[in-house]
């Protein structure tokens, strides 16, 4: 498959009618046909034999099998005004229907416009047993150059490409449960890679000079999950009538949105909910694409928390001129190379059906995802509630959980939809003919 980091992307249209429609192999199909795959990257999308047991092996230890999880596709997505066909793996039922259906109402407005800052990443080398902490920092700004030099010395490729440690900073902890402690922090631009192995042996390099400056030991050379130096920021912005329903009207909709994550600012047990929600959209895309979904979750609840209080990722306002507006801004410490990016050929699939060529373009696309689901799971809240929706789609897993199999499983879930019984009880009624 030709590399996804590689050559010019064709123009896409990600709008598909009736896809929803197709059957699994139609349907990638379309998809494939749309975003101008080779055949390789298409099959590697279906799934079958994708991640052979020879390469699952050298991926992580005592490897005796894979797992696998649904992949699908969310079209719709307008993101700085390019279209994308969005590559999502996710076990829930309604998330990839949820963020396709925001998308398709937010392209009138332009779609979504998202900014992301430098891939800057943050290595912490721990210092400890200092008696002067203060003097101790002085000590380590006054060698800055050298330092910076040294870390770069580890990555001459990185440098060459614009990356490298660009700055160091020091904090001092006056006070801590082992006494004062002083941390450095390398600051490092990774480019196009996620930047764990490259921070980390940054610091490690480093280290033993940083004793002899400071006469302390060194204790912890390692990343640090809270990129907050490498933020991306997602803005959308929707006319009340695109919020329109048949019962309410979009004006009112939108209102009840902020009135809805008012609350997610002010109260940590309704943020954490708000702020899973936001995930339920990033995760997928972080996973389809072979990244660290687990650091992405540590450094968006740690982002969330910045202020000493947990709260909501996103705001909702209504403009002056009536449109509801919506942010999102968090970490997002991806990569397009390296680590089971560079591995998995799923990966290097689902990065070729976006036509992805940087992390900041990855990084963009998958924020407006998580934003698209908040939105989603707000409408909801504002109106039909969330369950309606949910347990619609929830209906095929009810079916399937219930018996049924092949053409079985769509009849009885329009059945028990129908009869607004989404439960296994009544799907196996309608299953054996007794309903």
């Amino acid at each position: 498959m030709t590399d996804a980091t590689r050559g010019t992307p064709t123009a896409l249209d990600s709008r598909i009618p009736g896809l929803r429609d197709l059957d699994p192999a139609d349907r990638r199909k379309a998809v494939v046909a749309a975003a101008g795959l080779d055949p390789s990257g298409a099959a590697a999308l279906a799934g079958e034999g994708t991640l052979p047991l020879t390469v699952a092996n050298g991926m992580i230890e005592n490897v005796i099998g894979t797992f696998e999880l649904p992949l699908g596709v969310a079209p719709n997505f307008l993101v700085n005004g390019r279209d994308y066909l969005v590559p999502m793996v996710v076990e829930e039922p309604s998330v990839i229907a949820a963020a396709s259906y925001m998308a398709k109402l937010a392209r009138p407005g332009g779609g979504f416009t998202v900014r992301a800052t430098p891939p800057i990443m943050r290595a912490q080398v721990q210092v400890i047993r200092v008696t002067d902490p203060w003097g101790t920092r002085a000590a380590l700004l006054a060698h800055e150059d050298e330092l910076i030099g040294m870390a770069n010395s580890r990555d001459t490729v990185l440098v060459g490409l614009g990356g490298g440690c660009k700055g160091i900073e020091v904090e001092v902890f006056s006070e801590s449960p082992i006494g004062p402690m002083v941390v450095l922090h390398l600051l490092v631009d990774v480019r196009d890679a996620m930047g764990a192995n490259t921070v980390n042996s940054m610091a490690e390099m480093v280290a033993p000079r940083i004793e002899e400056i400071t006469r302390g030991t060194v204790r912890l050379r390692i990343l640090s999950n809270l990129a907050d130096r490498r933020l991306v920021t997602a803005s959308v912005r929707l006319a009340p009538a695109a919020l329109d329903t048949r019962t309410l009207k979009g004006a009112d909709v939108a209102r009840g949105m902020v009135e809805a994550c008012a609350l997610a600012m002010v109260d940590p047990y309704r943020a954490a909910t708000h702020n899973k929600g936001i995930m339920n959209g990033i995760d997928p895309v972080v996973v389809a694409t072979g990244n660290d979904w687990r650091a992405i979750e540590a450094g968006a609840h740690a982002y969330a928390a910045r202020s000493g209080r947990y709260t909501s990722l996103t705001t909702w306002e209504i403009a002056s001129d009536g449109h509801l507006v919506g942010t999102l801004e968090l970490p997002m410490a991806l990569g397009i190379v390296g680590g089971a990016t560079r591995t998995h050929p799923a990966a290097q699939a689902a990065l070729a059906l976006m036509q992805i060529t940087s992390a900041q373009q990855l990084a963009e696309v998958t924020a407006a995802v998580g934003l698209a689901q908040n939105m989603a799971a707000l409408r909801a809240l504002s109106t039909e509630g969330i369950q309606r929706g949910h347990m619609a789609l929830h209906a095929r897993n009810i079916a399937i959980t219930a018996g049924a199999g092949g053409a079985d499983i769509d009849r009885v879930a329009k059945a028990i939809v129908a009869a607004g019984d989404v439960s296994v009880g009544r799907a196996k009624q309608v299953l054996d003919g007794t309903d």
